[in-house]
Order: structure tokens, then C-alpha cells, then sequence
């Protein structure tokens, strides 16, 4: 089963090929933990009066049971393509889970 994920763009054009990746990075992260239950990705491009020099902003919501857990990564050189700004945010999300994992498994 595929969880559906929700990806909104702000700031700038819905792409496809971002959009696909998002999903791709989605579905990585929903093999980690199954019981994902919600999936909300936003990517924010700079605004207009910032775009040299600006970072895309991620905020990542996910929902898993008893628990919300959420990712809002921007600034940093590394995150003036949107792509990198999606790797980090998914990085830190992955580690979010991986937490939340190790916490309800009481270890």
C-alpha cells in the first residue's frame, strides 16, 4: 500500500520532477516506519526580494500514532536548490523516526 502524500509548492511552480521526488523520498521513509499516518510536504522558494541568496524552506508533517512529528529545515548554503533542501529536511525527518522508534520501543 502507498501512502498518499500531499506536497504543496509555495513561492514557485508546481514541478513534476520535484514533485516525484518528494514521493520518492516518501516512500524511503514510510519502509522505515509503516505506520505513518499522515504525509505533508511544503517547499517554499525564497521570496522575490531574497532569491539571491535565499534558501528554500521543507516543512515536513508526518503523523504516526500518539505522535506528530514535524520538520521545518530552511537557511544554510546547502539549501539554495530546492532539491538539497529536500534531502536535508527528509535526512532530519528520517532521524525524527528513527527517535520516535527507539522511544516507543522503550530502549
Amino acid at each position: 500500500m502507498t501512502l498518499p502524500v500531499q506536497v504543496t509548492f509555495h513561492g514557485l511552480p508546481t514541478s513534476p520532477a520535484l514533485f516525484d521526488y518528494v514521493q520518492k523520498k516518501a516512500e524511503k521513509l514510510h519502509r522505515l516506519h509503516r505506520r505513518i499516518t499522515r504525509f505533508r510536504v511544503a517547499i517554499e522558494a525564497p521570496h522575490k526580494h531574497q532569491r539571491i541568496g535565499g534558501a528554500f524552506r521543507v516543512r515536513i508533517e508526518l503523523g504516526v500514532p500518539k505522535e506528530a512529528i514535524v520538520v521545518g529545515r530552511h537557511g544554510g548554503d546547502s539549501q539554495k536548490d530546492a532539491y538539497a533542501a529536500v534531502d536535508v529536511a527528509f535526512d532530519e525527518a528520517q532521524r525524527m523516526l528513527r527517535d520516535h522508534n527507539t522511544r516507543t520501543r522503550g530502549h
